[in-house]
């Protein structure tokens, strides 16, 4: 399986699961308590959120942002985050994030729970898009998944990206895009790509705060 197929699998996964998505945020204490972090991080000016889902975190953002630009590839999710976040700062579009180009950039450009879903060979090319969409100053800020969820993950192996198995309550399997970074590493790649990263952990996930490679 290419990295294509597996990543039209994931989109389908996300499509048909779309009012199961909510269910860890119910449920998880730990991710409810992640949600808060948005009031610590530098979320200023206009605001790109990159794969939204069901618009957890919009809310969050909207609430610290001049306007926020909410995408994602999913029509099922995106009708969750609009009527979760019915505000007029904010506006939702639906695009594949591997083939979007931004059409202007942002002070902030977000992605929750993201990353992980990006293919390792579609990275580079991924913070490219992240840096093009970034205003001078501008700053990306990501919440993910670290090392340790792979042990509530069923692993995947053998394929052209780490995968992950996910059941939905109809009984239907997906395999979606799953990789763990590690903190120390990922900043380490991004500084390869001439970011500056700031990454910390925090009960077992990440936050980063990156600024991209500065352009004579």
């Amino acid at each position: 399986m290419n990295d294509d197929a597996l990543l039209a699998e994931q989109m389908a996964y996300y499509r048909a699961g779309a009012a199961q998505y909510d269910r860890p945020y119910a449920e998880d204490e730990a991710l409810q308590e992640l949600l808060g972090v948005v009031d610590d991080l530098p979320i200023t000016g206009d605001v790109l959120e990159l794969a939204c889902g069901t618009g957890q975190w919009t809310p969050g953002l909207a609430a610290r942002a001049r306007s926020v630009t909410a995408v994602d590839a999913s029509a099922e999710v995106l009708a969750l985050a609009r009527a979760r976040t019915p505000s007029p700062t904010v506006q939702f579009l639906q695009a594949d994030l591997f083939q979007w180009q931004p059409p202007r950039r942002y002070d902030t450009v977000f992605f929750a729970f993201w990353l992980s879903h990006v293919p390792p060979a579609r990275l580079p090319r991924f913070w490219n898009t992240v840096a093009a969409a970034l205003a001078p100053g501008g700053k990306a800020i990501f919440v993910d998944d670290g090392p340790a969820a792979a042990a509530y993950e069923e692993v995947v192996a053998n394929q052209s990206a780490p995968a992950a198995l996910r059941r939905l309550d109809d009984g239907s399997r997906y395999r979606i895009v799953k990789v763990f970074h590690d903190a120390r590493t990922l900043t380490n790649d991004l500084a390869a790509l001439g970011w500056s990263a700031r990454i910390r952990t925090t009960a077992g996930n990440f936050i980063g705060v990156a600024e991209p490679p500065t352009i004579p």
